[in-house]
């Protein structure tokens, strides 16, 4: 380490402005304090201040560029350091429909969606959804971040932890505007869902809040939907339209 030091402040000092050395006085014991150094070698070097060589640059000047580099460090910790957000973008009426051509009907008495294979004149029976889209803070291949509702109610569908496993509940939202921005960090990702397309408008949809759960139907008819995982013997996919 002395030896690379060493080397790296000879290096420094003969890209110093004329007039100017370099003497490190102790190792940096962190790499960050050679970060730092590297900041401010190059603010000195490229500083519209006075000249370096002139008789009115002084002590001040130098400490100003020092200081420069320390307020830029602190304002960049600052802005990453808070945590990232799924932004609403926009939002679609859709119908869905799951693999077996199910449509998702809302149960009242119990607050559940039940996928049920409707019969010819029942069709005002079948939900839409108010999908919102999300811009995700770390995006991850072919998927959307979306929060789904229910047209015409403040029910939204949502995903969390009961005794230790994962459930699908209809939560109801009186200020939807709390869902125009979410951090990732927050207890509101329940009501995020990833949208992944696997075909012609036809998606799975996991849970942000706990990963490799996925919104699912089951093998019977006019059953609770809920979250299962991939081994799980249940419809995983769905067709979702968009409304005009």
């Amino acid at each position: 380490m002395d030896f690379k030091m060493s080397y790296m402040a000879e290096e420094w000092s003969l890209k110093m402005p004329k007039g100017l050395d370099l003497e490190v006085s102790h190792h940096p014991v962190t790499m960050k304090s050679v970060v730092n150094l590297i900041i401010a070698m190059e603010r000195l070097k490229t500083s519209k201040s006075e000249p370096v060589l002139s008789t009115d640059f002084q002590d001040e000047n130098l400490l100003s560029i020092m200081l420069e580099s320390i307020v830029e460090e602190h304002s960049v910790i600052e802005r990453t350091g808070a945590p990232p957000q799924f932004t609403s973008r926009d939002e679609i009426e859709c119908t869905v429909t799951d693999s077996q051509k199910r449509s998702l009907v809302l149960v009242q008495s119990s607050m559940e969606l039940h996928a049920v294979m409707l019969q010819g004149g029942s069709d005002d029976r079948k939900v839409h959804l108010n999908m919102s889209t999300y811009a995700h803070p770390t995006p991850i291949a072919e998927t959307r971040p979306v929060a789904l509702g229910i047209k015409g109610t403040n029910l939204y569908l949502s995903c969390h932890e009961d005794d230790d496993k994962p459930t699908l509940h209809l939560e109801e939202v009186t200020d939807k505007n709390s869902l125009t921005r979410i951090s990732a960090e927050s207890d509101m990702v329940r009501f995020l869902f990833y949208k992944r397309d696997t075909g012609l408008s036809i998606s799975t949809l996991m849970s942000v809040r706990c990963p490799n759960w996925y919104i699912s139907t089951a093998q019977d008819d006019d059953q609770v939907v809920e979250v299962c995982q991939e081994t799980a013997p249940r419809y995983r996919s769905f067709n979702i339209q968009r409304q005009s």
